[in-house]
């Protein structure tokens, strides 16, 4: 298993409907999610900073990942969220989600 954390800021005035599209995630994104073995998947917010942290069960993270960009159902779920969010200042060139940098951990 490996965990994998991201940042991104939330646009203060897409706060409401960014918790309200997260309240009642669509299944099939949900589906895709799973099948891309990605699994314990939160998203927390703090002083408009939304972390995400997720584990990854699979063998083939990058390929996961890009099924999941494939997915027509994530696709339209991302035409929703993505006006909510902005990349952090420190994001590279075309990085949406930033990863970040795991520093401590506990069994």
């Amino acid at each position: 298993m490996q965990r994998f954390a991201a940042v991104i800021r939330l646009r203060p005035e897409k706060e409401a409907e960014y918790r309200a599209l997260h309240a009642e995630a669509w299944p099939g994104v949900l589906d895709a999610l799973r099948r891309a073995h990605v699994g314990n998947y939160s998203i927390f917010l703090r002083d408009g900073l939304l972390f995400s942290y997720l584990e990854y069960h699979g063998n083939d993270y990058e390929s996961d990942m890009a099924a999941i960009v494939e997915d027509e159902t994530s696709r339209r779920w991302w035409k929703l969220t993505d006006p909510c969010q902005q990349p952090v200042d420190s994001a590279a060139e075309g990085e949406w989600w930033a990863p970040a940098e795991e520093v401590f951990h506990l069994d």
